[in-house]
């Protein structure tokens, strides 16, 4: 059997034969090792100037392999809400996409209808609502759409509708090779564990997460945790992390404001990012800019070299 023991134990002999160092041997297996790091960039990051009408929505691929050298994105469908059936869209935006060497990895769905509302005909419309874009998806050669698990009523209620909405809407992204992903956006969404309870129950592996470091404010809807807001409760983030990775297709890197070294006032991303290297997790680490700070574009490209330089000592 070909073990880590004996692979270094070959390497370390052969590399004695040739009068070099353990030091080099042991540097040189670590880093054949080494899990490798994949950024994606969130589209949200540049909202403002999307909306401003700055950039041009249509251009995200380009501009993410241009502008920031990250050659893997994440769509947002608010930027995109007229042309959601337009299939000969989306086949021309997976063009550009493939053109600018640039890989689509899922579409960020925000819809207003909630699928875990409590009535039936509500939680089937919301359902209904998500079908168009796993279709643009599918298109683009995404792996997934992201999806907001909101609902009302007690825990036990809210429980059993989101059950029920996210397996209907999962088992229709299935046949069409789509995962749907949770990701923590606030309430009873950034409750980890109870989250993580209605994947169990679910029980489709097309069902994931997407954990972001930064939305586990349980008293606020989408969940913002920055500095700026006032959170009566939060949910630990590092239990957070924990308790999703192992449903995850997807990481959001969300970041707010930088010290003076570079490192997140908010975010710990030491912490989060060695869970991150440490567990099986092998998808994209997504870079989703929140800040005021400083520009969308200079916020974009301080967390990339966040993430680049806490990866490499974790």
């Amino acid at each position: 059997m070909n073990t880590r023991r004996n692979f270094i134990r070959k390497t370390s002999l052969g590399a004695l034969a040739l009068g070099l160092s353990n030091e080099f041997i042991f540097a040189k297996s670590n880093t054949l090792l080494e899990k490798e790091l994949k950024i994606s960039l969130a589209q949200w990051s540049l909202n403002k100037a999307f909306f401003a009408g700055e950039l041009d929505a249509e251009n995200f691929a380009a501009i993410a392999k241009n502008t920031f050298d990250i050659d893997a994105i994440e769509y947002v469908n608010s930027f995109y809400k007229e042309k959601a059936t337009d299939e000969s869209f989306w086949s021309i935006m997976r063009i550009k996409a493939e053109d600018s060497g640039v890989k689509s990895l899922l579409i960020m769905v925000d819809e207003t209808e909630h699928l875990g509302d409590l009535k039936t005909a509500k939680r089937k419309k919301a359902v209904e609502d998500h079908y168009k874009w796993i279709h643009a998806a599918k298109i683009l050669g995404c792996h997934s759409i992201r999806v907001n698990a909101f609902g009302d009523g007690s825990p036990d209620e809210l429980e059993v509708s989101l059950v029920d909405g996210l397996g209907r809407l999962t088992e229709y992204a299935a046949k069409e090779n789509i995962h749907v992903l949770l990701e923590n956006h606030g309430l009873h969404t950034s409750n980890a564990i109870y989250m993580a309870g209605i994947l169990k129950q679910v029980d489709n592996p097309y069902l994931g997460t997407l954990p972001d470091f930064g939305n586990w404010c349980m008293s606020a809807e989408w969940g913002g945790t920055s500095e700026a807001q006032n959170c009566a409760n939060s949910y630990s983030p590092v239990a957070g992390l924990k308790e999703w990775l192992p449903y995850a297709k997807g990481v959001s890197a969300k970041a707010y404001n930088f010290d003076a070294n570079g490192y997140d006032t908010v975010v710990d991303y030491p912490k989060l990012l060695k869970m991150v290297k440490e567990s099986n997790f092998d998808g994209h680490i997504g870079i989703e800019y929140e800040g005021d700070g400083m520009s969308e574009e200079a916020g974009i490209k301080a967390t990339k070299k966040l993430i680049e330089r806490v990866w490499k000592s974790v």
